[in-house]
């Protein structure tokens, strides 16, 4: 759940409006369930659920280190974290200094793609889930990434929407799940987790 803080210098970083909202959500209706859960989560400000076992990560290097840590104990995976795509090159010691009359260019490299590792080393029987915040041709990306990464449901969301994604309380995605109908659910970010995880479930039931 929740950002990555990419760090430029000692203070700055680049990241995204991400609240974890989404993810604790659905940690908690995971526990509610019955499910022993574990919550990896970027810098966020909020409560952790109760009964949930909670790895607290800042890069997505380390979300990467922590999720593969605890995958191989997983009957279900749930990726819904904003993970930063892109980190500086080299991260500065010391607070860079503006300097009169110069721009500041950075050279960024790509991070580790989390979910496609996790559907590559997945294991039979095991469910990976994945979220896809889109802002265009939302089904056609949805499809694509979850072939690219061997997920077996995602979650696909058009985060230009009013009342949708980033920061908000509210949600509405449609669940795309390999060989069942599209699900579209909105309503509160708790409602879409339990219609989430409902669609988990019955994918679960059919393997």
């Amino acid at each position: 759940a929740g950002p990555t803080h990419e760090y430029i210098d000692p203070v700055r970083f680049l990241s995204n409006p991400s609240s974890g909202k989404m993810g604790f959500e659905i940690a908690r209706a995971a526990w509610y369930r019955g499910a022993e859960v574990t919550l990896v989560s970027g810098p966020v400000s909020l409560v952790p659920p109760a009964g949930v076992s909670v790895v607290n990560v800042t890069s997505a290097q380390q979300m990467y280190e922590a999720c593969m840590d605890e995958a191989a104990d997983a009957d279900i995976i749930i990726k819904a974290a904003a993970v930063g795509d892109f980190r500086v090159q080299e991260e500065s010691a010391q607070k860079i200094k503006r300097k009169k009359g110069e721009d500041l260019v950075l050279s960024l490299v790509q991070n580790r793609d989390i979910a496609a590792e996790l559907g590559r080393v997945k294991k039979p029987g095991q469910i990976l889930v994945g979220f896809a915040a889109e802002t265009q041709d939302l089904a056609a990306n949805a499809q694509k990434k979850m072939a690219s990464k061997n997920l077996d449901i995602i979650a696909v969301n058009d985060v230009l929407a009013k009342g949708v994604g980033f920061a908000c309380d509210t949600n509405s995605i449609t669940v795309m799940a390999r060989g069942c109908p599209d699900v579209k659910c909105s309503g509160g970010k708790d409602e879409v987790a339990d219609a989430l995880l409902d669609a988990v479930l019955r994918s679960k039931t059919r393997g």
